[in-house]
């Protein structure tokens, strides 16, 4: 394994016990995303600061509110790298505030509010909210069935591009109906899809990246999830990263994971290791500034860092209600 990807692989683990430690009330499932996000930062979990910005969370929120329920730990994650949570709290409460206005609340409404908070200045926020409304109702036109509440997240990083919102819905689309042809799961593809729209190149090129990937690692062994993983998938897709390099580095992160505890027999299980692991190494390559290669990257620097913690909190959040609702059950 390449050393940049093994500091990060071994930062991860570190950061994901170290919140494990500090913060009850996750799951097995949210621990690692949150690690995530301060891996991507290259930040190192401080658990004091933790506590503050799980302090100052619960001083700002009702108990009831939406940022303290399944996204609690992301919230105070993505305060805790930042460096005024007070400010970035602030600014993301005001935003849902006015996404509020167009959609009902959700768990993955404060996940949208963060994402718009972390791109865009405090001048056009509304306008940004209303512009989230319109590409999601947009998406509903095309497949009302299919879009949900996790699909407004999207809609924040799509409004958050230069896009038009009329060639948005029809890359989206096109991506949509090539890669329907592969993969089963009719939500997942949409969720995919929006993830591609974000890159350049055609559809074709897009997708067929994506199934190459896909196909690539199931030969050697590797089968990636056809479900809530799959719009991680796309991020790795749109890396300038020939595929060979791309195939090894998800095989050895994921082999390097299969050792660590929570990720083994009794653990996650494999489709969300590999998920992992492939978050892992788009976040090597993205994050990582002394790789010329990103310079010409399709999603480059702060954005791509976000598309790709936001695809994996998503898929979290599904994976979660699912596992929830199977209890339940």
């Amino acid at each position: 394994m390449r050393e940049s990807l093994r500091d990060i692989c071994e930062g991860f683990i570190e950061n994901r016990d170290k919140l494990k430690g500090s913060i009850s009330g996750g799951n097995g499932y949210i621990y690692p995303v949150c690690a995530a996000i301060f891996t991507d930062k290259r930040q190192k979990v401080d658990v004091k600061r933790v506590q503050e910005c799980k302090e100052l969370l619960k001083q700002n929120t009702g108990f009831f509110s939406s940022f303290r329920g399944t996204v609690k730990l992301p919230m105070i994650s993505m305060m805790a790298v930042d460096p005024n949570p007070n400010e970035k709290l602030r600014k993301a409460l005001n935003i849902y505030e006015s996404l509020k206005e167009h959609f009902y609340a959700s768990a993955y409404l404060p996940v949208a509010a963060m994402v718009i908070a972390d791109v865009e200045g405090n001048d056009n926020l509304r306008d940004i909210s209303a512009r989230t409304r319109g590409i999601y109702k947009l998406m509903k036109k095309e497949h009302p069935f299919l879009t949900s509440s996790e699909d407004s997240v999207f809609a924040a990083l799509l409004a958050l591009s230069k896009l038009k919102d009329e060639e948005i819905v029809k890359e989206t689309e096109a991506c949509y109906q090539l890669l329907k042809r592969e993969f089963t799961s009719g939500n997942a593809v949409q969720s995919l899809s929006h993830v591609l729209a974000l890159g350049e190149g055609t559809a074709e090129e897009k997708c067929g990246k994506v199934i190459d990937l896909y196909r690539g690692l199931k030969n050697k062994g590797s089968a990636y999830g056809k479900h809530y993983e799959l719009s991680t998938l796309g991020v790795l897709a749109l890396l300038p990263v020939d595929m060979t390099s791309l195939i090894t580095d998800i095989i050895e992160v994921d082999d390097f994971l299969s050792r660590q505890k929570g990720y083994g027999f009794f653990g996650l299980g494999k489709k969300l290791r590999l998920m992992h692991a492939g978050m892992l190494v788009s976040s090597d390559y993205i994050g990582n500034k002394d790789n010329l290669m990103m310079n010409s990257a399709v999603l480059s620097g702060t954005v791509a860092l976000i598309v790709a913690q936001q695809a994996a909190l998503v898929a979290t959040i599904a994976a979660t209600s699912a596992a929830a609702s199977s209890a339940s059950n």
